[in-house]
């Protein structure tokens, strides 16, 4: 969650910046920088993820911040990163 909410998570973005990859584009949707707010919000990998997020959540999901501190989110977050699986050890 820290990760998260400073952007030091390994997204394609933080390292590339960090000098450990040579793109910070991302590596499933490739349309643009693999950022927190692309991860949580746009990449369309994973929509149908999304999708449930914002049946839980409603339009709040689309809120990064509410997303990232609310003690009502953090659950529904968690569950998200979880069903992405990007964060998993065999992912990319």
């Amino acid at each position: 969650l820290v990760q998260l909410r400073t952007g030091h998570v390994p997204l394609h973005k933080h390292l590339y910046r960090i000098q450990v990859i040579e793109s910070p584009i991302c590596p499933t949707c490739e349309r643009e920088e693999e950022s927190v707010l692309h991860y949580l919000l746009y990449c369309p990998t994973y929509d149908e993820q999304r999708g449930e997020l914002q049946r839980e959540l409603g339009r709040k999901a689309r809120e990064p911040t509410y997303l990232l501190t609310s003690p009502h989110a953090l659950p529904h977050l968690f569950r998200y990163i979880a069903q992405t699986g990007r964060f998993a050890k065999s992912h990319g």
